[in-house]
């Protein structure tokens, strides 16, 4: 056992009981799922780990979070007082810390255990920013250099680090991540004043300068570009929905600045969730889960559906995404003029907008065109469920006529989509 400071006590705590600590204080980080790894398989070497193949399966829960990786922070310590964080300096909780053997020898343990398939890890701020990103680092390294681990590893980039930290920390991880935080700079610096909006962007734009710098030349055999050898999964960040003021119409136009200007893999969305001794300046009660879904599906629309911020927060009032509606919906009711859309003629940009037809679903529609007309049950077939669909679409042997202007359409499609939560 190790001793830990809490307040003026020395307290021995035993590593089953830090592990309880410290994971329950990494479970607000939302941004820890582990697709596009590139593939690491320790076969060929004696190792332990890969993050694909036999025995390996990743895990989502519903909304999206990882539940395969030991999701643990190195500490819980930190020297910084972010209003928003349970782990604030000045929180009345216990407090905890592993060593760097403990963390690797609890990743290899769970591991040959078959309970994860790899390890994300974050950590409080102790001593400085190089000290804390050392330490995750040293982690990271011990597992792929002396134990030849070739599982998944994401590690939660400390700003304000050394550049040579956060590159060293690229070579051995999958992923990394540097949390936004909130939606809005002068949000940040009223909740969190020890942390600069400024530390973090130069943080994100550092790391991926140094990812495409280590992009082998070429495309893949899908002509895409061949993934980079720095962290190959890319980086990642997360807001926290709800701590402060800012509409959805805010977040999302943040989120794409961040997507177009730091190349980021994901912007995960994290409901606030009141934690104790909070300041008077946090609200008392957390924002709906329904809003932080509406989010992840505006999220979606942006990244792989063409849409644009203020498109998407047209169908929903004062800046907030509709909760009733998902907001694919939501804009499509408000623009039927564009609609129905002929499936045997429109073009793949306008399909992907028709509500319940998904990316893979257009695909198959325009392949299958190609050979006959298709019809309403050739939709069905593909698509799975019709009945979202058919007011908005036209099949060879479809008209939805006076369906898609009917004034009653918004409550029949919200009834049928209720059901489903």
């Amino acid at each position: 056992m190790a001793s830990e400071r809490n307040g003026n006590n020395m307290v021995q705590l035993s590593l089953s009981r830090k592990l309880a600590i410290l994971s329950d204080a990494a479970k607000y980080d939302a941004s820890c799922a582990s697709s596009g790894s590139a593939k690491r398989d320790s076969s060929q070497n004696g190792g332990i780990g890969s993050t694909e193949g036999s025995g390996i399966c990743h895990s989502y829960a519903p909304d999206g979070r990882c539940i395969s990786l030991l999701k643990v922070l190195l500490t819980n310590f930190c020297v910084y007082d972010c209003i928003y964080c349970v782990n604030r300096s000045s929180s009345n909780v216990q407090r905890a810390r592993f060593s760097v053997e403990e963390v690797v020898q609890l990743t290899l343990d769970f591991y040959k255990r078959n309970y994860i398939e790899g390890l994300f890890l974050s950590s409080g701020i102790i001593r400085s920013p190089d000290y804390t990103m050392e330490e995750m680092v040293r982690v990271a390294r011990t597992l792929r250099d002396t134990h030849r681990f070739g599982g998944y590893i994401h590690l939660k980039v400390i700003p304000n680090a050394a550049p040579e930290l956060l590159a060293e920390a690229g070579v051995w991880a999958d992923r990394l991540s540097t949390n936004i935080e909130l939606p809005t700079d002068v949000s940040l610096e009223t909740f969190a004043p020890e942390k600069k909006p400024s530390a973090i962007r130069t943080a994100m734009a550092h790391i991926e300068g140094k990812r495409e710098e280590s992009r082998p030349d070429g495309k893949a055999a899908d002509g895409k570009k061949k993934p980079t050898k720095l962290a190959p999964a890319g980086q990642s960040t997360q807001m926290i929905v709800g701590a402060d003021r800012a509409d959805d119409a805010v977040i999302l136009r943040r989120s794409a600045a961040l997507y177009s200007g730091y190349g980021l893999k994901r912007v995960y969305y994290s409901a606030f969730s009141p934690i104790p001794d909070a300041s008077s300046r946090l609200p008392l009660a957390p924002p709906p889960l329904m809003r932080e879904h509406r989010l992840y599906q505006a999220d979606w629309l942006m990244r792989f559906y063409g849409f644009g911020v203020e498109e998407i927060v047209s169908g929903g009032t004062d800046g907030l995404l509709d909760l009733k509606v998902d907001p694919k919906l939501a804009w499509a009711l408000g623009n039927r003029g564009l609609f129905p859309m002929d499936v045997n003629r429109a073009a793949r940009e306008m399909l992907l907008r028709v509500p319940g037809l998904g990316v893979r679903v257009v695909d198959r529609i325009i392949d299958a065109r190609r050979h006959h007309r298709l019809t309403l049950a050739d939709v069905a077939a593909m698509a799975g469920s019709i009945g979202k669909v058919r007011a908005f679409i036209e099949a060879a042997d479809w008209t939805p006529g006076g369906l898609t202007d009917d004034a009653g359409l918004r409550g029949k499609v919200v009834t049928k989509q209720l059901e489903l939560f």
